[in-house]
């Protein structure tokens, strides 16, 4: 079987952390992330179900940095908070590692381009 296609299970997970860490972080407000609109753009996760990949776009992409820093440094209790929303469906609760989803930039930079 092909190691890059991921099973349906993998979907379903990924689909169901994506949608409440989305909660979780619109749940703290955008003071907790110094004014920055933070969205959870994407999931990913192992086929042993044991590491999220939590891809999230950040608006002003000025505060990137900052924010990626908050999330990093709150890792821990985002996934207890996870944790508790998702006990019902996953044994464990996978840890989870955020990256910055750049493509928001990416857009604006080709929109820029084409402006020209």
């Amino acid at each position: 079987m092909d190691k890059n296609i991921e099973t349906t299970r993998q979907l379903k997970v990924a689909k169901e952390i994506q949608k409440h860490m989305a909660e979780i972080i619109r749940s703290k407000g955008m003071a907790a992330f110094g004014g920055a609109l933070v969205s959870v753009s994407g999931v990913k996760i192992s086929p042993d179900l044991s590491v999220a990949k939590i891809y999230v776009s950040i608006f002003p992409s000025e505060k990137a940095e900052a924010v990626m820093e908050v999330l990093q440094e709150n890792t821990r209790p985002l996934r207890g908070e996870l944790g508790t929303k998702v006990a019902k469906q996953l044994r464990i609760v996978p840890e989870i590692i955020f990256y910055l989803d750049s493509s928001l930039d990416y857009v604006e930079r080709i929109e820029e381009l084409l402006k020209k």
